[in-house]
């Protein structure tokens, strides 16, 4: 059996591993990553190898007047920008905003991790079987303002979460490298001076925000990212060996869910999210994130339609609100909860949304969608 995964909006998946901007030039509107090892052989040969070494241990970013020519003789390979009108906006970003996050690649080329599926299954259902009775409780096990250690762990167990277990995915088949693009992605921001009326801001890294009016003035983040309409495909396997009574009984299972329960799932997960993110839309004021969430919505309703198809978020991007399982941050008891979070309790505030913050990525230089979201297709 198979399944195919076809990116909805600008979709990346990585390893953990970027360019620097001394691993790459930016040459005819793309960026070029150096064959680093050709172009050591190549200046051993002379006298420049100690001039090249020199830059790189220095310079925030090669001098194209110097190296130039690497960028066109010695790349390993080239990735278009979006959009040609991103050249301008590299050259004036500072350099720590140059690192380019890229998409998970092996020997064969750039694949489609199945461990990215599984953790968003997971999160689809465990959210159908947490409830704000969940929530209340956990709150409730809070002592002086701490949490107890690994809290969730008996809402997960009870959920069933490890049941996805039942879904034996492998990473997907390769695909072109011609299917990746760098985009340009900015961190939109809600001004909440005045509670009653946010105003949209652009972060800006370490700095606080800017006006929408001044969105040029914003932190533009690069990335590389599969285009939507790329299509991954794997094989995945409907491990009937849970479905013995003994091994459920083991483990702890009151029963076994269907491949088709685990899916639809994630579709209420898929709703639940996308209503979120057309709330904040409309708040902002983001008139193309709107459109963007309307059509991934009629996405969604396609995908019921049709046996053992979902809507996911995956990978970088997605943000608090595609990586909880809970992400009704309405509820008071869940802010209680998350007001105990050292990284995020002080941006949790009465009568305000959380989170206040979106990554938006860019087309044609203007703010166009939420990266990340996918359409899975179970295949017999």
């Amino acid at each position: 059996m198979n399944y195919k995964v076809t990116a909805l909006t600008p979709l990346l998946v990585g390893d953990g591993r970027e360019l620097s901007p001394i691993d790459y030039m930016v040459w005819k509107d793309q960026v070029n990553v150096l064959d680093q090892s050709r172009i050591f052989k190549l200046l051993a040969r002379g006298p420049r190898l100690d001039g090249y070494l020199a830059q790189l241990r220095k310079a925030s970013k090669l001098d194209f007047a110097s190296w130039g020519g690497f960028a066109q003789n010695f790349s390993q390979r080239r990735i278009p920008f979006e959009s040609p009108e991103y050249t301008p906006v590299w050259n004036a970003a500072p350099s720590d905003s140059l690192f380019i996050p890229t998409f998970a690649s092996g020997l064969r080329g750039p694949y489609l991790p199945a461990s990215a599926l599984k953790g968003a299954l997971r999160s689809g259902l465990i959210f159908s079987r947490w409830s704000t009775g969940t929530m209340e409780r956990l709150a409730s096990s809070i002592e002086n303002d701490r949490l107890p250690r690994r809290a969730v762990e008996a809402a997960e167990t009870s959920a069933g979460a490890s049941q996805v277990k039942i879904l034996g995915m492998a990473d997907s088949e390769p695909v072109s490298a011609s299917s990746f693009k760098v985009y340009l992605t900015r961190v939109a921001s809600l001004d909440t001076r005045q509670p009653a009326s946010p105003q949209l801001a652009w972060k800006i890294a370490g700095r606080g925000s800017v006006p929408s009016r001044r969105i040029a003035d914003s932190t533009a983040l690069f990335s590389e990212m599969a285009v939507p309409g790329t299509s991954f495909s794997g094989v995945w396997n409907d491990n009937k060996f849970f479905e013995n009574q003994e091994v459920a009984r083991a483990l702890g299972w009151r029963s076994v869910p269907e491949p088709a329960q685990i899916v639809q799932s994630a579709n209420e997960y898929a709703a639940a999210q996308l209503g979120i993110h057309a709330r904040y839309a409309e708040i902002a004021g983001l008139r193309a994130l709107s459109q963007a969430v309307e059509g991934l919505k009629a996405e969604l309703a396609a995908a019921r339609e049709q046996p053992f198809a979902c809507l996911l978020a995956l990978g970088w991007g997605t943000g608090f609100v595609g990586k909880t399982a809970f992400p009704d941050t309405e509820q008071e008891a869940y802010r209680k909860i998350l007001r105990t979070l050292p990284a995020i309790g002080k941006a949790v505030r009465d009568n305000l949304p959380f989170p206040k913050t979106r990554r938006i990525v860019f087309s044609g230089g203007n703010p166009s969608t939420i990266p990340g979201w996918v359409r899975l297709q179970l295949q017999d």
